[in-house]
């Protein structure tokens, strides 16, 4: 139920931010149940004409697929693109400084890439998505190396963490785009997310975390009381 109550408002925050793609942009494609919403609208404008002349880049392989199903074209491997204009993804986790946890779906890595490459990163979500805490809501995904990848959950448990290895169907163990594993690690509320982002950045074997500190520049909230946009201060 509260799934079916969320879905129209995922839609109007990922419809709110599509209005800000124009003719002409590099666009960043994100990944998840409401940046899809975004995805199609984009597709739609440009089967209308609407928007003219974007090329597009995909945080993941299911956002790839559907673009690709929609008509959107896309840049590979970015043909020289240094830099994106706009991207719009969606979060797990909103903290008041628009720091965020991503990386439910498992696209962390390329959603990282893609984010840093961009010079406006909008973020869009329902108000559930919103903490006061990063780690309130929402585990943290790290993204390892299947080689020695016991040896992460080790490090991670010494971090304080619950770790939990992701699987996929069957019980498989759940492969990013990458073919790396993802383990799930809940720390509860986060008193420093750029102390523990450093520490898990200088451990080999970790590819990458869920933790995307100060990237976004933009937050479109769609809520109950309407939809609202506020912007990195």
């Amino acid at each position: 139920m509260m799934t079916d109550l969320a879905e129209p408002l995922k839609r109007q925050a990922a419809e709110r931010a599509a209005e800000f793609v124009e003719s002409g942009m590099v666009v960043g494609l994100g990944t998840g149940s409401t940046a899809v919403y975004a995805v199609r609208r984009i597709g739609e404008w440009l089967r209308t004409g609407e928007r003219r002349d974007l090329h597009c880049v995909a945080t993941s392989a299911a956002t790839e697929a559907l673009a690709l199903r929609l008509g959107i074209p896309l840049l590979d491997p970015w043909d020289g693109a240094r830099h994106i204009d706009l991207t719009i993804d969606g979060a797990d986790e909103v903290d008041p400084d628009l720091n965020l946890i991503k990386g439910g779906g498992g696209a962390l890595l390329r959603e990282k890439v893609v984010a840093q490459a961009s010079r406006r990163e909008m973020i869009v979500v329902d108000e559930s998505k919103l903490s006061p805490r990063l780690g309130s809501r929402h585990m943290v995904p790290v993204e390892v190396l299947p080689f020695g990848w016991e040896t992460q959950v080790t490090f991670l448990e010494e971090e304080g963490a619950r770790v939990s290895f992701r699987t996929a169907d069957r019980g498989l163990p759940f492969q990013s785009d990458q073919g790396n594993f993802i383990l799930d690690c809940d720390w509860g509320p986060i008193a420093d997310p750029a102390a523990l982002a450093r520490r898990l950045g200088t451990r080999a074997g970790i590819v990458d975390h869920g933790l995307f500190l100060c990237l976004a520049t933009d937050l479109i909230v769609a809520g109950a009381s309407g939809v609202t946009h506020r912007t990195r201060s």
